[in-house]
């Protein structure tokens, strides 16, 4: 059933225009409180943000929707998204809510939920608020309102929690750690864990005034940790996007590695310890170079339809542990109930810890296919899945790839594009067969 409000993680747009404005936010939060009373007579949520100026006005109105519908709140203040996640479940928490726009510049904020175990909610849950959002507000009784507190030690916990999943037979000390916060939710926490596991940490991205989140630093902008891996003679690097759910690393040599070869690397980490990793899911953009050479050690894998969710879905429908997206959002589900960028970040430099390796040395098995991808505006009333031109030319150029590579084409979510992707062991085929199919879809006319 399609809805009007949540889209693959929670609601999210601009500040300011709707639906990220206090007056929806407000009737958003009471609307989930009434849903929520629907099964409890009393609940409470839990409320962490990440740093965004718009946070506070948010934070507000959400607090004040949960207590006019007889809920109680307990603010978490900047804090990463997998730790309200976490928090959530170990405080035995109602429900988890995030104010957060991720990797989004800071004029967006959004709100996602998580429920009491820490997980993310079903479709049918999001259905039932946006139902609740289209009946008249029900303020109870001043009795009955719910309170709110502050947890002061939010930020400790989870300092804990993240440490607790690193060996305890190990240490990072000895190991200079460039960590880069992006200004965002982590930005007090991820030096804590890296140096109190040892390590000699040089902070970047950990200034956040409201307005920087994500500029020039994090996960969607990784030069800058490459950049200060070099400068200061480090031994890795560490970027997280806003709200600390996603990575990426650096190796001593500025080498940057990205989501898809830190799956790998966490499975064959495992395997190197004799656990079963029976099989892995990535996306469809997960690069065919891991897919390979999972295979060829015997490891099932599974492609998701891009976003974290669907990843989460096939993990739980297979019974699996591992996956995640080259974007840096992975999971470890015998770790943490979703998606930890310093989770994730502990589980890599615990295997180059154990092993004496280096992340280049534990992927030493997997060279990344070249991948070509081309964006293609699509013109008003073109239909591309009956372009029987590029039909053909797909099956073409998938019976020249054969084994060795990939044709992907879909449709973006959020405008008239249609991405075209072509993934080869060498780039130049990659290339010239990506063009050969932009050409098949630009020679078809509009009906």
């Amino acid at each position: 059933m399609p809805r009007t409000y949540f889209g693959t993680d929670g609601i999210r747009g601009t500040v300011g225009q709707a639906p990220i404005t206090p007056d929806f936010v407000l009737r958003l939060a009471h609307a989930v409180g009434r849903v929520l009373r629907r099964t409890e007579a009393h609940p409470t949520v839990l409320i962490g943000k990440d740093t965004r100026i718009s946070g506070y006005m948010l934070e507000s109105a959400l607090e004040s929707g949960f207590n006019s519908a007889g809920v109680d709140v307990v603010l978490l203040g900047p804090v990463p998204t997998p730790a309200v996640a976490y928090l959530t479940r170990a405080q035995r928490a109602s429900l988890g809510v995030v104010i957060s726009a991720s990797h989004n510049p800071f004029a967006d904020n959004g709100i996602k939920f998580f429920s009491a175990s820490g997980a993310k909610l079903p479709d049918e849950w999001e259905i039932a608020v946006e139902a609740a959002l289209e009946e008249p507000p029900a303020w109870v009784a001043s009795a009955q309102l719910g309170k709110s507190r502050r947890l002061d030690d939010a930020a400790g916990r989870y300092i804990e929690f993240c440490k607790s999943t690193f060996s305890n037979s190990l240490t990072l000390k000895g190991l200079k750690i460039v960590v880069d916060g992006a200004h965002g939710a982590a930005y007090q926490i991820a030096p804590a864990v890296f140096h109190e596991l040892g390590a000699e940490v040089v902070k970047i991205g950990c200034a956040p005034d409201g307005l920087n989140i994500n500029q020039g630093v994090g996960a969607t902008h990784p030069q800058a940790l490459v950049d200060a891996v070099k400068a200061h003679g480090a031994d890795y690097g560490v970027a997280l996007d806003g709200d600390a759910d996603r990575i990426q690393m650096v190796d001593a040599r500025g080498r940057l590695y990205n989501g898809d070869e830190l799956l790998y690397l966490m499975a064959a980490d495992r395997m190197a310890r004799d656990e079963d990793v029976p099989g892995v899911v990535g996306t469809l953009m997960t690069n065919m170079a891991v897919e390979v050479a999972l295979k060829s050690r015997g490891v099932k894998f599974v492609r998701a339809k891009v976003g974290d969710r669907y990843v989460l879905e096939e993990l739980e429908r297979h019974g699996w542990i591992l996956g995640g997206e080259g974007s840096g959002h992975l999971l470890v589900l015998d770790r943490h109930t979703t998606g930890d960028g310093l989770v994730s970040a502990l589980q890599v430099l615990q295997a180059c810890v154990d092993s004496g390796k280096t992340m280049a040395q534990l992927l030493a098995d997997v060279s990344l296919f070249p991948q070509t991808l081309i964006n293609v505006r699509l013109q008003a009333g073109q239909d591309w899945k009956s372009n029987t031109l590029l039909a053909d030319e797909t099956r073409a150029v998938e019976d020249e790839l054969g084994d060795g590579g990939r044709v992907l084409i879909r449709a973006s979510g959020t405008e008239p594009l249609l991405r075209v992707m072509v993934e080869a062991r060498d780039a130049k085929q990659a290339q010239a067969c990506a063009e050969r199919l932009v050409a098949a879809v630009r020679a078809q006319v509009p009906a």
